[in-house]
């Protein structure tokens, strides 16, 4: 292959490093820019000598520009993933989950590199379309400043497209989940916690009846698609969402959980939470129409390989 890297930014993270082995098993040189403020040195396989960790932040804009030299794409999933944080500190966060993106844009286009993918969020609908199977053309209306700043990624990536003849694949990822997704993390995903709490035979709390549905899509079916996305000779414009339009209860993926373990885990039941969506599916036609997506991971499997069984 070229010598050429994909740059990664938050390439140290859960889904960036998935990316990276995936990319480095392909024959891809890897350039992984990561602030390590979650992503970890141990999820990247730093004795490849075709995998190169540069540690800063995609808000500061000249390690931006140096670290995209060279490249011949990018993957663009660096990000404050925590809904919580960006309400609690917009201004910080707004640093690196749209300044961050502006100066991948600037770095592309002062560099000559083409193609991008970006980590999108199903959040840019907010409560719009709940119990219908989400489609890309469900009006937006995010409700938090990190649900905003993913949507004017996107607005900001399309104008670099049309202006500057930038490539982006942009996917409006719902619920991934998988091994080194850290459950300590406040925007972790709800299979991550209850795993952990499961493993360590602690009870695990339920904010409502448990029926409240989401879209999961395991992490290594997710990569599948962000290589094809890097590797396409031609993308079509507009945004993708990524799940299997499956919805899956909180009371199903505890009943999964207990068959990983051989025994069911301690439930506790609470009141639910304020502006929690009930039902959350996406409308995957877009997706199954680009790209081959493959054989979903049934749940069971996904929870087994988390949960290192």
């Amino acid at each position: 292959m070229v010598d050429s890297p994909i740059l990664i930014t938050g390439g140290a993270g859960f889904i960036g490093s998935h990316l990276a082995d995936a990319l480095l098993a392909r024959g891809h040189a890897v350039r992984v820019l990561d602030n390590l403020s979650t992503g970890k040195r141990s999820n990247l396989a730093l004795t490849n000598p075709r995998l190169e960790l540069i540690e800063g932040d995609v808000a500061d804009a000249a390690l931006v520009a140096r670290a995209m030299s060279g490249c011949k794409a990018v993957a663009h999933l660096a990000a404050v993933a925590s809904v919580q944080a960006s309400v609690d500190d917009p201004v910080a966060t707004h640093q690196s989950n749209f300044i961050g993106t502006l100066n991948v844009c600037e770095a592309m286009r002062e560099h000559g590199v083409k193609r991008v993918i970006f980590a999108s969020s199903a959040a840019v609908y907010g409560q719009n379309g709940e119990g219908m199977a989400i489609d890309e053309d469900t009006p937006k209306a995010p409700l938090t400043p990190y649900a905003a700043d993913k949507l004017a990624s996107e607005h900001y990536l399309d104008f670099y497209r049309r202006q500057h003849g930038l490539e982006p694949a942009v996917f409006r990822f719902f619920n991934i989940f998988g091994p080194r997704q850290d459950p300590s993390s406040p925007y972790s995903g709800v299979i991550s916690i209850f795993t952990e709490r499961a493993q360590a035979g602690l009870p695990i709390t339920v904010f409502g009846d448990g029926e409240q549905t989401r879209d999961f899509v395991y992490v290594g079916d997710l990569v599948q698609v962000l290589v094809q996305a890097l590797e396409a000779d031609w993308l079509e414009a507009g945004p993708v969402n990524v799940g299997l339009n499956r919805a899956t209860s909180l009371k199903q993926l505890l009943t999964a959980i207990g068959e990983v373990l051989g025994e069911m885990p301690t439930v506790n039941y609470a009141e639910a939470r304020a502006g929690d969506i009930r039902h959350s599916r996406a409308n995957n036609a877009r997706l199954l129409l680009r790209y081959e997506f493959p054989v979903a991971t049934p749940l069971r499997e996904g929870v087994a390989r988390l949960m290192g069984r």
